[in-house]
């Protein structure tokens, strides 16, 4: 894979990538830190978890909200599209 070379530290480790686009390198930074963020809340919460079951956290914080936007978005597209249905028989009719 071709692109910028990066560093990124999460959970205190650091991790070589690369970047594909500086777009990608800018969101890939964010998340890192969103991460890190969140990872931090966590370690406060529950000083007693491991490592590891903290990152668990954060990883079923972040899939829940992936999927909570994703199944936002299909609502999205299904009210546009009856909109559009709606819109284009509204159109039919008055060309009648």
């Amino acid at each position: 894979m071709e692109g910028q070379s990066i560093t990124l530290k999460i959970a205190g480790k650091e991790y070589p990538l690369k970047a594909s686009t500086p777009e990608m390198e800018q969101l890939m930074r964010i998340a890192a830190s969103e991460i890190n963020a969140m990872l931090a809340k966590y370690n406060e919460r529950y000083p007693d978890k491991s490592e590891l079951d903290k990152l668990a956290f954060v990883t079923l914080n972040e899939a829940v909200g992936k999927l909570s936007a994703q199944r936002s978005a299909a609502k999205v597209v299904s009210e546009t599209e009856k909109l559009g249905d709606s819109l284009g028989a509204y159109l039919a009719a008055i060309k009648k």
